[in-house]
C-alpha cells in the first residue's frame, strides 16, 4: 500500500505593516503557501493587507477584527477558556485570552500548538509555538512586515521572500546533520525555538521566551512519592492523547517505547498494536528486545525487516519530504514503520521520544560527569602542574596509561557545553582541510558552539546534568528527533503523538533530583526504579539503541546504494563547499575498515545533495 502523505500541521500567512509592501493576490498567495504544507484545510482569511490560512489540525477565524489561527492539539487549564474552546473553537478562546492578557495568553494555552494572532488595524502580530517545539513555525521579517509558515518552504512561497540558500546553514547542517533553530536553510528565514514568541508592532519586532522549564536540583519529596506520581502522570498523559481513533505505537524495545507500549495497552484495556523495524545486519537488529516487550505486555506486535532495496527507494522520497536538508539516517526506519502501520489501518502512532532528555538517559551525561571531576581540582594545580606534566611529557603517546591520561586531560580541560562536541566529525580535522577557502570565508565556524552555549546557559539550574538535558531538549529533541518523526509520520500517512512530552510530565521531570536521575554512571536510574515492577527485565537491562540504519555496511554490499551515494558525492563536489580531497578521504576510509563510522558522513552529504537537487 502506498503512503498517503498528510499535510504539515500548522499555519501560513502574513501581516503587512507598511503601505502595501507585502501586497499580493491574497487567495492565490495563501493557496500557494498552503500548497507547500500539503493542502489547505480552512478558508483563506484576509483583512487590510493581512492573510492567514490553517492547514491540518487546528482552526482559524475572524474574531473582533483579529485574524486568528492555531495548529496542533492545544488545551487550556483555565476552565472558562477550555469551555469556550469546546463550544466555539480554539480561535475564540485565543481571542478572549488575548483581549484579557495580551501576549500573556501564551501562559494560558498548553499542549502541542502553533498560533498566530494578526491585528491588521493596529499593525500588530503575535506568533508562538508550544513549550517543547512539537509544532514548527518559521518566519521572515522584512521592511514591509512579517511572513510566516509551518515550514520554511511555505514562507518562500510568498512573492516578497527570496529563496536564497544560506551558506552558514549549509555549514551548520554538516555540523549537526540538520539545520538547527533559529536558522533555516534560507537566508533571512528563521524558526521559533521551543517556548518562544515573536511580537510585531509596526516596525518593531521582539522575540522572547514565554516559558522556561524550572528545574529543582534538589527536592524534598521522597523517592517513593515521586515514583507513584510518575506512574500516575504516565497514565494520565496517555489518556490525553487518545481520542477514539485507531492507534498504534512505535516499539524499538528501548525504555521509552516499551513504557509507552505498556501504558497504552493498560489504558486501552486490550493489546495495543505495536510496530518495529529490523535489519539483517550484525549489531543493528534490536527486534528481540521489541519482542520481549510485546510478550511482557501482550501487545499485538508486528516487525518489518528492511533491505538495502528499501533504502534506495526511500532516499529520494525522504529528501523531498523535508523542507530543509535532514541527515539523520533513522528517518528511514521511522518512515517505513509509519507506512507499515498505516497499511495496517492505524491512524495515530504513539512515539516515546523525550524520556532521555527529561530523565537522564543519554550516555554522554554519565561520561561528562567523569570529566567534570577534573574541574574540582584547584585551578592553580591544574594549570601549573598537571597540564604541563601530562600534556608535554615526552613519549606519553607511546605508553597506554599515559596516553589515556593525556586524552582525559585534553578533553576535560574543554568546558561544557563545548566538550560535548569533541567527537563531532568537523572537529576531527582542521576545517581548512575539509572546506574550500571561499566557503570558509563566508561563514562563522563558531556559530554551532554558540548555538549550544545559548541553550545550555539559559537553563534555570546549577546542575550540569540539567543543563545538558536542557540543551538536548532543544538540539536533540526539537531540532532533530521531533522533526524526524513528525515528517516521516506525515509521509507515511499517520499522525503522531508524544505522551512523554505531556507538560505535566515535563514539569514533573524537572522536580526529580539530579542524584536520582543519574546514579553514579547508571542512566535513567529513577525512571527504571519507578517502573521496575512494570517493565520487562530485558528492557531494564538493555543499552540504548533505537532505530539505527546499517547504511555504511549496506553501501559496501549493495551496488545500487553504493552508486547512489557515489553519484551524490560526485555531484556535491561541484558545489564548491568542500575540498575534493575530503570527499576522496571519506571514500577511502569507508572502503577500509571504517565503513559504519565514515558511512555516517557520507549519508549526511548524500542527503544534502539529494535535497538540493530536489528543492533547487
Amino acid at each position: 500500500m502506498d503512503s498517503e502523505t498528510l499535510p504539515i500541521d500548522g499555519l501560513c500567512g502574513w501581516l503587512d505593516s507598511s503601505a502595501g509592501t507585502l501586497s499580493a493576490d491574497v487567495n492565490d498567495t495563501l493557496e500557494h503557501m498552503a500548497g507547500r504544507l500539503g493542502a489547505a484545510s480552512s478558508q483563506p482569511l484576509q483583512k487590510d493587507g493581512a492573510g492567514l490560512q490553517q492547514v491540518g489540525n487546528g482552526a482559524s477565524a475572524h474574531v473582533d477584527g483579529l485574524l486568528i489561527g492555531v495548529g496542533g492539539r492545544p488545551y487550556w487549564r483555565d476552565a472558562r477558556l477550555q469551555a469556550l474552546a469546546e463550544q466555539q473553537g480554539h480561535a475564540a478562546a485565543i481571542a478572549a485570552a488575548y483581549d484579557q492578557h495580551g501576549r500573556g495568553l501564551l501562559e494560558q494555552i498548553h499542549g502541542p500548538f502553533s498560533l498566530a494572532v494578526l491585528d491588521p488595524q493596529r499593525r500588530r502580530a503575535l506568533l508562538a509555538i508550544d513549550r517543547l517545539g512539537t509544532q514548527p513555525l518559521c518566519y521572515w521579517r522584512g521592511k514591509g512586515g512579517l511572513v510566516f509558515g509551518a515550514s520554511a518552504a511555505a514562507v518562500t512561497a510568498h512573492p516578497a521572500v527570496a529563496r536564497t540558500l544560506d551558506r552558514q546553514s549549509i555549514f551548520d547542517y554538516l555540523y549537526f546533520h540538520m539545520v538547527p533553530s533559529p536558522r533555516t536553510i534560507y537566508e533571512g528565514i528563521n524558526k521559533l525555538l521551543p517556548g518562544q514568541f515573536l511580537a510585531l508592532e509596526g516596525d518593531k519586532v521582539e522575540t522572547g521566551f514565554y516559558w522556561q522549564l524550572e528545574y529543582q536540583d534538589h527536592a524534598a519529596t521522597s523517592q517513593q512519592d515521586l515514583a507513584a506520581e510518575l506512574q500516575q502522570l504516565l497514565r494520565e498523559a496517555m489518556r490525553r492523547h487518545l481520542d477514539g481513533r485507531k492507534v498504534g505505537a512505535f516499539l524499538s524495545g528501548g525504555l521509552d517505547s516499551s513504557t509507552t507500549a505498556g501504558i497504552l495497552t493498560e489504558v486501552l484495556g486490550r493489546p495495543a498494536k505495536t510496530y518495529s523495524i529490523g535489519f539483517d545486519a550484525e549489531g543493528y537488529d534490536e527486534t528481540e528486545f521489541a519482542r520481549a516487550t510485546a510478550r511482557h505486555f501482550g501487545t499485538d506486535h508486528q516487525a518489518l525487516y528492511l533491505t538495502p532495496e528499501d533504502v534506495v527507494e526511500a532516499i529520494p522520497k525522504i529528501a523531498a519530504a523535508y523542507d530543509e536538508p535532514f541527515g539523520n539516517a533513522s528517518a528511514v526506519p521511522a518512515y517505513f514503520c509509519a507506512k507499515y502501520a498505516k497499511a495496517d489501518g492505524i491512524e495515530v502512532m504513539i512515539a516515546g521520544d523525550g524520556g532521555d532528555e527529561l530523565f537522564g538517559g543519554n550516555a554522554r551525561y554519565a561520561k561528562q560527569q567523569v570529566f567534570e571531576h577534573y574541574w574540582r581540582i584547584p585551578a592553580p594545580l591544574r594549570s601549573a602542574l598537571i597540564e604541563p606534566l601530562v600534556l608535554k611529557l615526552p613519549g606519553a603517546d607511546a605508553v597506554m596509561p599515559l596516553r589515556k591520561l593525556k586524552s582525559y586531560v585534553e578533553q576535560a580541560r574543554v568546558p561544557l557545553p563545548d566538550r560535548l562536541e569533541s567527537y563531532n566529525f568537523l572537529h576531527r580535522e582542521a576545517l581548512d582541510t575539509i572546506f574550500t577557502p571561499d566557503f570558509l570565508a563566508a561563514i562563522d565556524t563558531q556559530e554551532p558552539l554558540a548555538i549550544c552555549r545559548e541553550a545550555y546557559q539559559r537553563t534555570h539550574s546549577h546542575s550540569i546534568l540539567n543543563k545538558m538535558m536542557h540543551l538536548d531538549l532543544k538540539n536533540t529533541l526539537a531540532d532533530n528527533d521531533l522533526r524526524k518523526v513528525n515528517r516521516m509520520c506525515q509521509l507515511g500517512g499517520v499522525e503522531v503523538r508524544y505522551p512523554l512530552l505531556d507538560e505535566a510530565l515535563v514539569e514533573f521531570s524537572a522536580r526529580v533530583p539530579v542524584d536520582l536521575k543519574l546514579k553514579g554512571q547508571e542512566l535513567r536510574w529513577f525512571f527504571k526504579q519507578a517502573l521496575k515492577d512494570f517493565l520487562a527485565p530485558e528492557t531494564l537491562d538493555k543499552s540504548k539503541h533505537g532505530f539505527g540504519l546499517p547504511f555504511g555496511l549496506w553501501m559496501r554490499e549493495y551496488a545500487p546504494l553504493h552508486d547512489m551515494a557515489l553519484d551524490s558525492l560526485q555531484a556535491f563536489r561541484q558545489r564548491g563547499y568542500v575540498r575534493d580531497s575530503y570527499i576522496d578521504e571519506l571514500r577511502r576510509q569507508h572502503d577500509s575498515e571504517h565503513a559504519s563510522y565514515y558511512g555516517v558522513m557520507i549519508w549526511v552529504i548524500m542527503m544534502l545533495e539529494q535535497w538540493l537537487q530536489t528543492h533547487e
